[in-house]
């Protein structure tokens, strides 16, 4: 199923993602046009259960179609991965009349979701939330604030979002529906240096208005629901990245193949060209299999499946950086003048260097779970 999921999620991405991806990455725009075609195609649906009319497949087909969808657009890899994930949030811990009424919104109407986590003041801290106000009422609540870096901003339908509780400390999640009196996106905030097609942008609260129907599951414990989803946000940018890799290497195979020198020989000939595309080459294909590979293992039940899914993460997001900077090298002027794709697969590698959970932190809670800490 996962080869099936990755081959025709890939053919798709040739068609409808790729002659897109470069105009919407100048613009700074959300691809509009393309996630329109993905909606049509269904991949909305792919992990709404089957008792609700979606495909009911797993974190394997996520990671599949995320790495293939980001091999012509990381941005739409991106944000494709956060509809899922916050799909995944209503799935585990909505009550089941919410969880109804939006996997029916996504099967039947196309809805889309996104994630509204993080905040200016404290980073990727997203647990630390400390510029909303709540008031509780007793029929529903009000809302004052603003979220920074929210991923299709004024494009998804529903955000889900983490807010502060009565108690210090204590959070929960409310998903907030796109067009609520006083939720305003301001898209002007976003001027991002790479995947800029992403508009994470702010999204402020001016006296928002909800019924507790939209309350994410048990009052206060949105420090726990969080946690949930994490495996297919983590290995979603593990797919993400590793799906980057891969258009790096393509785009540096086929620059140096077809770059020709007066006397007929192409760069490729070069042996310390040829080093460089092995580096990509190994980079890439490691990252691919890591990132496979977590998936399975967590669809499995297997004991390491976390340590595995945050450890294709931190290698993904280490080994892009370093084939787009290879990848520069080998394209030269032509690549630095953004003739082709590589100064934009550049800038969008550099993106996981600021993204939660951030490398660093990777890192160190690899080094934790190997030892039990």
């Amino acid at each position: 199923i996962m080869n099936n999921f990755y081959k025709d999620a890939k053919e798709f991405a040739i068609a409808n993602i790729e002659p897109y991806a470069k105009e919407t990455d100048n613009n700074g725009e959300f691809p509009k046009v393309i996630f329109e075609k993905i909606k049509t195609a269904g991949y909305l649906s792919l992990l709404v259960p089957k008792e609700f009319g979606g495909k009911g497949l797993t974190l394997v087909e996520h990671e599949s179609v995320c790495r293939a969808f980001s091999e012509y657009s990381s941005s739409v890899g991106l944000c494709y991965m956060m509809h899922n994930v916050g799909l995944v949030t209503i799935l585990d811990h909505g009550s089941d009349k919410l969880k109804k009424e939006i996997c029916e919104a996504v099967v039947d109407n196309k809805k889309m979701l996104a994630l509204a986590y993080s905040e200016s003041g404290t980073g990727t801290n997203f647990m630390n939330t400390t510029e909303i106000t709540v008031d509780y009422q007793k029929d529903f609540a009000i809302f004052n604030g603003k979220k920074s870096m929210v991923t299709s901003g004024n494009y998804a339908d529903y955000y889900v979002t983490l807010v502060p509780y009565k108690t210090a400390g204590e959070t929960e999640q409310w998903l907030f529906p796109l067009g609520s009196n006083g939720l305003i996106f301001a898209e002007n905030t976003w001027n991002g240096l790479g995947m800029r097609s992403n508009v994470s942008c702010e999204m402020h609260m001016n006296n928002l208005k909800l019924d507790y129907h939209y309350r994410i599951g048990a009052e206060g414990k949105g420090n726990e629901q969080a946690q949930s989803p994490v495996p297919f946000f983590i290995n979603g940018l593990a797919a993400v990245y590793s799906g980057l890799s891969q258009a790096i290497l393509d785009e540096a195979v086929n620059h140096t193949t077809n770059r020709k020198y007066p006397d007929g020989k192409s760069l490729s000939d070069i042996e310390t060209v040829q080093l460089h595309l092995a580096e990509i080459f190994k980079n890439t294909k490691a990252s691919i299999l890591l990132s496979k590979n977590a998936a399975e293992s967590f669809v499995n039940g297997e004991v390491d499946a976390f340590l595995n899914i945050v450890s294709a993460r931190a290698f993904s997001c280490d080994k892009v950086t370093e084939n787009a900077r290879l990848g520069m090298r080998l394209g030269g002027g032509k690549a630095y003048n953004s003739h082709g794709n590589m100064e934009r697969f550049l800038r969008d590698s550099l993106a996981g260097q600021v993204m939660a959970p951030g490398l660093d932190f990777l890192n160190i809670l690899t080094g934790q779970l190997l030892t039990n800490k």
